[in-house]
């Protein structure tokens, strides 16, 4: 149908089958074929219903056939725009209910860079948005009302956690994580117009994506390799330096500088995903929310920490992740991250968490948003 017309195709699996059992399966195949959406019924009393009962869904069923289309579309590299106020609400609204009047979004790089596409996915395209220049320049901004919001990658599946974001964290109390979103990371070579591999003097691209391309950079050896800021600069400073130059870097900034594509995908894992969060001064608890990060340091004897996982464990919390990093300045002393369900509107997670206050010599909760990759 897309070869045949320039509209896009939606897809309804509910009148398309008739059937409810049939209708997640339809509407996760019709993702994963390239439909640019899906109609789906849901009532909560489907038996009661006035019309198409046996095909509509529960709103449970819904939401988890909304979790599954969001990490498809992940996987397909597209984005799933989910219509409503009430989502719109959860990421930019502050503690009064009150959207603030302008919302400005910061991220690292121009136009072009990975973060800059999950800006662009996570708020509408009719929003500002503010390039900035380092990650401390996206809090700064924020701390200083030029913008709401900022975008932070914080882990990559093949590179691990970005340390330094961590620490930023940290460093600025006054801001909460809101939400967190994923990206595919394709990472493609390319080349300035009229460079072959044998001339290339000089491969532009992020640390990260020399990282996260360790296997492809062995079959260019004893080429010059230059760091740049961005997924965004390394393109752009390709073309700045003209014949003989290669980069890294993502195929919308190759498009965007007249780049040479020569190979695509050249990461050493397929499954290359990064995940970014969302942050903000101006935040509204969910009750949808159903993620909590948080930091703590113990006390330097034996038990501290099964103390502190034992709260956990008599709370029947689930721990998605847990990750030791050094105190900076302070050898060999660490701070615990920790990713865990729970929402902090309900009485047994605060109970936990006032719990864990008495076992630790430091705690502070980042942030109270949703979980975009539950399996």
């Amino acid at each position: 149908m897309k070869d045949l017309s320039h509209l896009p195709v939606i897809v309804d699996p509910s009148h398309g089958t008739g059937l409810r059992e049939k209708v997640i399966p339809m509407a996760r195949a019709a993702v994963a074929c390239g439909a640019d959406g899906v109609i789906v019924e849901v009532h909560p009393e489907p038996e009661k219903a006035l019309s198409d009962g046996p095909q509509s869904l529960y709103p449970e069923q819904f939401r988890k056939l909304m979790n599954d289309l969001e990490i498809m579309s992940i996987l397909t590299e597209r984005t799933l725009q989910k219509e409503g106020k009430k989502v719109r609400q959860n990421l930019l609204s502050d503690g009064t209910g009150e959207e603030p009047v302008v919302i400005t979004v910061a991220f690292l790089g121009e136009a072009g860079s990975f973060s800059s596409q999950v800006a662009r996915q996570t708020f509408s395209r009719d929003m500002q948005y503010l390039s900035c220049t380092s990650f401390r320049h996206i809090f700064e901004s924020v701390m200083k009302g030029n913008a709401t919001h900022g975008i932070l990658p914080l882990e990559n599946t093949i590179t691990g956690s970005i340390h330094g974001n961590y620490e930023l964290l940290l460093e600025y109390p006054e801001v909460s994580v809101v939400g967190e979103r994923f990206i595919k990371v394709s990472q493609h070579f390319a080349l300035y117009p009229g460079t072959s591999r044998d001339n290339i003097e000089v491969l532009f691209a992020h640390p990260q994506g020399f990282a996260q391309c360790s296997r492809f950079l062995e079959t260019l050896k004893r080429k010059r390799i230059m760091n740049v800021g961005n997924t965004e600069e390394a393109a752009r400073r390709t073309a700045e330096f003209g014949m003989g130059a290669a980069c890294i870097t993502s195929s919308e900034s190759i498009t965007k500088y007249y780049l040479t594509l020569v190979e695509e995908d050249i990461e050493d894992q397929i499954r290359n995903f990064t995940r970014f969060i969302i942050f903000s001064r101006f935040h509204r608890p969910s009750l949808d929310n159903d993620k909590i990060s948080c930091v703590f340091a113990l006390q330097d004897r034996p038990g501290t920490l099964y103390e502190c996982l034992k709260v956990f464990s008599e709370h029947s919390i689930n721990i998605i992740k847990l990750e030791s990093k050094p105190i900076p300045g302070k050898p060999w002393e660490y701070l615990f991250y920790v990713d865990w369900e729970g929402n902090m509107l309900e009485d047994r997670y605060q109970k936990a968490v006032d719990e864990l206050r008495t076992k630790t010599v430091f705690l502070r909760i980042l942030g109270c948003y949703k979980n975009m990759w539950k399996k």
